[in-house]
Order: C-alpha cells, then sequence, then structure tokens
C-alpha cells in the first residue's frame, strides 16, 4: 500500500465535532485567561469570584459543591482572592463553625472588567465569522451541550 492509499487516520480525527470542538475550547480558554490575566486572574479564580458574587455570602463548601473543585484547591484560591483584596471570610451567622465567602467592592468592579474582557476574547474567537454566523455558532453550541 503506497502513502496515498493509506487511510488518512489524523485528517479524520481532526474532521470530528469532538476534536474540532476540543480545539475551539481549548483556543477559546487561552483568550480568556489571556485577557482576565490583566485583572491579576487566573480561570478558577473568575469563577470562585463568580461563584461567589451570584451566591455569596456563601459557605465555601457550596462554592466546593456549585464548581465541582477540589475543596483544598478552593481554600488556596480564597486565599488568593482575600489577599488581593477581592473577597472576605468572616464566621457564617447560621454556623460559626463555617465562614461565609462576600465578594467586595473592589471584587465586584474586577468581575464587571473579567466579563467585559471575556467578551472581547469570544469575540476575537469569532472574528473570522459574520455576526449572524457567531449567533448561529453559539445557539447550536448550546443545543448540543444541553442535548
Amino acid at each position: 500500500m503506497t502513502p496515498t492509499e493509506r487511510p488518512r487516520a489524523l485528517a479524520h480525527i481532526q474532521s470530528l465535532p469532538s476534536w474540532l470542538a476540543g480545539q475551539v475550547a481549548a483556543r477559546g480558554r487561552s483568550l480568556v485567561a489571556e485577557a482576565i490575566a490583566e485583572e491579576g486572574l487566573k480561570l478558577p479564580h473568575h469563577a470562585v469570584l463568580a461563584a461567589v458574587s451570584e451566591y455569596g455570602p456563601v459557605a465555601q463548601a457550596d462554592v466546593v459543591r456549585r464548581l465541582g473543585f477540589d475543596a483544598k484547591d478552593v481554600v488556596l484560591l480564597l486565599n488568593d482572592l482575600e489577599e488581593a483584596g477581592l473577597a472576605v471570610r468572616d464566621p457564617d451567622p447560621q454556623d460559626r463553625r463555617k465562614n461565609a465567602v462576600t465578594v467586595t467592592p473592589a471584587g465586584a468592579r474586577t468581575l464587571k472588567r473579567c466579563a467585559e474582557l471575556a467578551e472581547r476574547a469570544n469575540a476575537a474567537l469569532l472574528a473570522p465569522l459574520s455576526a449572524a454566523e457567531g449567533q448561529q455558532l453559539v445557539e447550536l453550541l448550546a443545543r448540543v451541550y444541553e442535548g
């Protein structure tokens, strides 16, 4: 069998929707990570800050459950966010043995800037498409995700 007669295994793999979706996701994560780095955050910090903002004051254990992160990692991420003045941990009024985490005003401003930076990064990701194609892609991806 000559090289031209061999099946093109790699080309086949790279044409699969699962491969393409993974590659696009990796590129998108990279673009967003670069963008929010301007605010001194990494993607996991951003996720924790967003969860605390949305559900806070919230117990650390609830952040772990909502994000599916390892508990030790959440503690370290919260330490970083607290050190940066973006979140605070106070005793939970319901159970003094637990901490309740709250976003500070500086954290809320940072989260807003990160949202704007993430939007710009996603616009860059979709730049090869028209606005209508970008909207269609998002709708299709949502359908596949929910499927």
